[in-house]
């Protein structure tokens, strides 16, 4: 089937009023990871307005809505729970009651990443209107527990409710130009152990915390030596936590353990990232026990699906077809050449590429540096471009395949 990209153009214009009080609305839902239920029932609903073929909610809350019936499964995901707002002293305006003007749309979420989900919906809504729908089926995926678990939710998707695309658009934000990877993550705990005393008599004891002290200093010099990639950049790691552990003030810690923030470029594993720190000589001479730090907080349908926090790294090739489809569509719909690049944050693409070797292609409204941020604002004129998008790259990808 031809495409006509100024049609399509024409019909995401028109709806950007329709997007943008979506949005609004779903911003104004507070939705932290697992608190979610009533932004999905929110998006179930519009899903359901513009004419989506089918829409569920799986067991773990999940919002699935589908569009055609084709041979090809194409599916487009965004996490839509938010983070929290932090101080509110640094807002300077509601994070959900927001605001809006001719260029904006502000609050909690709106780039992070609730606009793409807005974007998606309406790109449903253009197929339907303008008959794109080809051989394939477009899953528009509203997916939860993102910000506290990245791909915990496709973990589910894929094993349970055994589902697989041929490949996933990532909507969170790119400024509307085309991602194809980034580094993954590991959470990762350093523990030390000593014997509490009196703390007027120190020597007594064997204080925990001064067992950790060499580690934090050799941890400063090994971030300094990972391992450098082309296109991902550097490996990186910094101490996030410490606890510790002790009968009173006025006694010797007999425990301290620090939380490890891990960045993995392409090449390297969870299980490399583990020896390289075991094998510090100030964790060997102290005993220290490395491992990773479990996730099992429940979702908000109560579904418990527990998982190591290790967020696997992924590129997918600039000639793949996945990619090339995705700079065809940018191409035919604004007559120029994106900037493929990657992001700096993770994303679910850590299970759905990561993992399981589906390819993953990113393209978002709104700005990377929105994120987790105070006054989070958003672009109408980005949302717009979003949904066009998203209505050509499944007709494109099938033309493609031809």
């Amino acid at each position: 089937m031809e495409i006509n990209f100024k049609e399509i153009l024409e019909k995401a214009e028109l709806y950007k009023s329709d997007i943008t009080k979506f949005l609004r609305d779903m911003i104004a839902i507070p939705s932290e990871s697992s608190d979610e239920k009533k932004v999905v029932l929110r998006i179930k609903e519009e899903m359901e307005k513009v004419g989506f073929d089918k829409v569920e909610i799986d067991p773990m809350g999940n919002i699935l809505g589908y569009i055609g019936h084709g041979q090809h499964l194409i599916a487009m995901d965004a996490h839509i729970d938010t983070v929290g707002v932090g101080n509110l002293d640094n807002w300077e305006f509601d994070p959900y009651l927001g605001f809006e003007d001719d260029e904006l749309i502000g609050g909690r979420g709106g780039s992070d990443q609730e606009g793409g989900m807005a974007s998606m919906v309406y790109a449903g809504k253009i197929i339907k209107d303008l008959k794109l729908e080809d051989d394939y089926t477009l899953l528009v995926t509203g997916t939860v527990q993102e910000e506290d678990c990245d791909g915990l939710c496709w973990q589910y998707i894929v094993e349970e409710s055994k589902i697989k695309p041929e490949f996933v658009v990532i909507t969170e934000p790119t400024s509307c130009n085309i991602y194809r990877g980034h580094r993954g993550r590991m959470e990762i705990k350093v523990t030390t152990h000593g014997i509490s005393c009196h703390g007027s008599a120190p020597e007594r004891g064997d204080n925990a915390i001064y067992k950790m002290a060499p580690i934090l200093l050799e941890l400063k010099e090994l971030h300094k030596n990972l391992l450098d990639n082309d296109f991902l950049g550097k490996g990186t790691l910094t101490v996030s936590e410490v606890f510790f552990s002790s009968p009173s003030r006025c006694a010797v810690a007999d425990g301290c353990s620090i939380s490890i923030d891990r960045r993995l470029t392409d090449g390297e594993t969870f299980e490399t990232a583990l020896e390289e720190i075991r094998n510090l000589p100030s964790v060997k001479s102290s005993g220290a026990i490395v491992e990773m730090y479990d996730y099992s907080k429940p979702a908000y349908t109560g579904l418990v699906y527990p998982t190591k926090s290790y967020f696997p790294t992924w590129v997918l090739d600039a000639n793949h077809i996945v990619t090339q489809t995705t700079v065809d569509a940018f191409k035919g719909l604004f007559n120029e050449n994106p900037l493929v690049d990657k992001w700096t944050f993770s994303t679910n693409g850590v299970s759905i590429m990561g993992r399981y070797k589906i390819p993953c292609i990113g393209f978002g409204p709104g700005h990377e540096d929105q994120a987790h941020a105070p006054n989070e604002v958003t672009y109408k004129s980005e949302l717009v471009k979003a949904a066009a998008m998203y209505a050509t790259i499944p007709l494109m990808y099938v033309n493609n395949k031809k």
